[in-house]
């Protein structure tokens, strides 16, 4: 007997006892976007991911929702990163940085596109991106810049040189704003990770795809895992632990919810964090790259050196 082709467009389904014709529209598979913990894509511990959607309705992505696990394992690697990326030459800080702008502007396409899916215009996606490049080689310029600038020889009165210098706090973990993808992301990871210390952000809630999609530019720019830390999720249930972790050194809080901002000074006092609200920047303007978000995570330390009192020895022609 010969064989019968069968025709797919003749398949029908089978739904509740009913025989209804197969669909001709394509189920889009989304893309999973994972975390960023030590220079590696981890899942979350947890198990758990929401899937956020634009004004549209539109389904954007899997995204993990992060757990305390998942921070303290952040915290861990930022801590084991402090020391080689402190020690670094400044210049060679600087490069990376820059190596960080080369592979942001190679993907830009990416990022308009990405933006452009949680709602930005075509034109407001392009101007965030270009920023974006822009201020990372901003950065990239005072890596070897900001000591001199704020480093001083203090005037003492005794037989010593007195000198005070800026150098990194540690460990930074930042609440970044949860109103913009990009930009505000890399305008305050920049100046912390410029002056030597590494970091565990937490990106938007609802706009998380281009902090994702920017780990990877991190991951291919010579920057050493665990340096900059990337976790997806609520802040709601995150902020505290972001506030009272016990080897995290200083925060970073961009949000205006007043009652977060009371818990995280509260919290912080546990191990006398440095905390810093970032709640009135405009990022997109000039006031939204300094130096000073440089200072923000750093400590001064001064040094004494005794020295000869050649007056008080006598000396003379």
């Amino acid at each position: 007997m010969g064989k019968t082709a069968i025709n797919k467009s003749s398949l029908t389904i089978s739904e509740n006892g009913q025989e209804k014709p197969a669909s001709s529209k394509r189920l889009e598979v989304l893309k999973t976007y994972k975390i960023y913990i030590g220079g590696q894509f981890p899942r979350t511990e947890s198990g758990r991911y929401y899937v956020p959607v634009n004004a549209a309705g539109a389904k954007l992505a899997n995204v993990c929702l992060s757990s305390r696990k998942d921070f303290r394992d952040a915290v861990v690697a930022a801590r084991a990163a402090v020391s080689g990326w402190s020690n670094r030459a400044a210049f060679n800080r600087g490069q990376i940085l820059y190596r960080m702008a080369e592979m942001l502007e190679g993907r830009k396409a990416q990022f308009m596109e990405e933006l452009i899916q949680q709602d930005s215009t075509r034109a407001q996606a392009e101007k965030e991106v270009t920023l974006a490049i822009d201020r990372l080689i901003y950065y990239a310029g005072w890596c070897d810049k900001f000591q001199q600038v704020f480093s001083a020889v203090n005037p003492v009165a005794s037989s010593h040189f007195n000198f005070s210098v800026p150098e990194p706090t540690g460990v930074v973990s930042i609440i970044a704003p949860q109103s913009d993808s990009l930009l505000c992301l890399v305008s305050v990871i920049a100046p912390v990770i410029t002056g030597g210390n590494t970091c565990v952000a937490l990106a938007s809630e609802t706009k998380p795809l281009c902090a994702v999609t920017f780990s990877e530019v991190l991951n291919s720019s010579d920057l050493p895992g665990g340096v900059v830390n990337i976790l997806t999720g609520k802040p709601g249930e995150l902020a505290s632990w972001f506030a009272d972790h016990m080897d995290v050194n200083a925060t970073i809080c961009c949000e205006k919810d007043s009652s977060m901002q009371k818990m995280m000074r509260e919290k912080s006092a546990l191990n006398l964090k440095r905390v810093t609200f970032y709640d009135k920047i405009n990022w997109y303007s000039e006031e939204g790259q300094s130096p000073y978000f440089i200072m923000d995570t750093q400590e001064i330390k001064t040094t004494w050196h005794p020295v000869e009192n050649i007056a008080g020895a006598g000396g003379g022609y």
